[in-house]
């Protein structure tokens, strides 16, 4: 059974990243940061591509969240090390996934990635391969050695977004 994004979840995220920091007199460099996030998710595709698990858990902060569609949400580094090293090692796994939004909190410290994907994976009913397609929220927050990593990163299944459907 696949889980919808709480609500709650893209509103507090929403919120964070928007009201963050209001009034705040410097304002980050949001273009060089836009760019760094694509840059990330770019990497992101390329580790899925490899089914490269230490590269793809390497993207989440230590203190991260993940809900994969029909998967329970982990937290931390080992919870996430587990649940990504279980879905690279699938055979049939394919993701591809692009950001249609990119928000930047005025303060240079958060920022999310709204978007689609398109997955490949085995169906555990029938052990064949099986395509969703649907959309995740996530959030980033610039480490202390400057890196931007996932804090909190939902996927979930349904239709893509008409813009995205029409290209």
């Amino acid at each position: 059974m696949h889980k919808a994004i709480p609500m709650a979840v893209v509103l507090a995220a929403a919120v964070c990243v928007t009201g963050c920091n209001k009034g705040a007199e410097a304002s980050a460099d949001t273009a060089n940061i836009e760019k760094q996030l694509r840059d990330n998710e770019a990497k992101w595709n390329a580790a899925y591509a490899a089914r490269d698990s230490e590269a793809l858990a390497a993207a989440y902060a230590s203190d991260a969240a993940l809900a994969n569609p029909g998967s329970a949400l982990v937290t931390g580094s080992v919870g996430i090390r587990k649940e990504v090293a279980n879905f690279a090692s699938d055979p049939n796994l394919k993701v591809v996934f692009g950001a249609d939004r990119i928000q930047v909190a005025s303060s240079g410290d958060l920022a999310y990635t709204r978007g689609h994907y398109k997955l490949t994976s085995t169906d555990p009913a029938t052990k064949k391969p099986a395509d969703s397609v649907g959309s995740y929220l996530t959030v980033w927050q610039k480490q202390s050695d400057g890196n931007w990593k996932a804090v909190e990163d939902f996927v979930t299944p349904g239709p893509a977004p008409a813009a995205v459907a029409a290209k």
